[in-house]
């Protein structure tokens, strides 16, 4: 496996060696480290890290400037930033939160713990990349569930059914994981329907109201405002 690579920013020599020797003593990051906003973001831009670790008070270009700079450069605006900052009062950290950053890591830090707090949060930066790809999986599951009941009437509706069920039972599996419990629950609904059907025991009315209740819950889960998505989500 790859190291991971980290690129550390702060204008205080000091705390760019302490950061690199805490987190240079784990094997699976590589790290490097820039004075100032302007060489991150042209080191961004060629290395390509996995995470950016910004300090927030920089002379001449600040971390909440880098990173809208940093954010208009195709090749590093996806690059998830963990700003660095005294100020982790909660509504500091909310703010800078609210810019684009993933987390904040409060000074002073203990370096015998920084490798353990970077870990953490490049866990969740993982598990966050997941639930955006289930989000574009469950979007072209809906898209083909969608032709699936417009074949529900014609001479393939048996292959329809089967592939209903078939994403039906993925959805059901992988929904929940992400936080999505009511297109889990509608998921396999679908599928008890379908296999229902299949069994000799439901209806095809009862399949496409199931199919229905789930292609609508998908649908509003992201066509909703933000807000309402989140407390769907919760």
């Amino acid at each position: 496996m790859s190291a991971v690579r980290i690129l550390h920013v702060d204008d205080e020599p000091d705390i760019r060696e302490i950061v690199g020797i805490s987190l240079g003593l784990t094997a699976d990051f590589e790290v490097r480290a820039c004075a100032s906003g302007a060489d991150a973001i042209a080191v961004a831009a060629e290395w390509s890290p996995f995470l950016i670790m910004l300090d927030v008070m920089m002379p001449g270009m600040d971390g909440p400037t880098t990173l809208a700079n940093l954010r208009k450069d195709p090749r590093t605006a996806d690059i998830p930033v963990l700003f660095m900052t005294a100020r982790a009062q909660a509504r500091e950290v909310q703010q800078l939160v609210a810019l684009g950053a993933h987390g904040v890591i409060s000074k002073p830090f203990d370096p015998m713990t920084l490798a353990a707090q970077v870990r953490s949060h490049l866990q969740a930066i993982r598990l966050e990349s997941l639930r955006t790809v289930f989000v574009q999986r469950a979007k072209g599951d809906a898209a083909l569930l969608a032709c699936c009941r417009s074949s529900l009437d014609e001479d393939a509706a048996s292959a329809a059914v089967s592939r209903i069920r078939e994403i039906a039972h993925g959805l059901a599996g992988a929904a929940g994981l992400f936080g999505f419990d009511q297109i889990s629950s509608d998921a396999a609904a679908l599928e008890e329907a379908v296999v229902a059907r299949l069994e000799g025991d439901g209806t095809p009315k009862e399949v496409t109201h199931a199919l229905d209740s789930l292609m609508s819950r998908i649908e509003g889960q992201w066509d909703a405002p933000r807000s309402a998505r989140t407390q769907s989500a919760a």
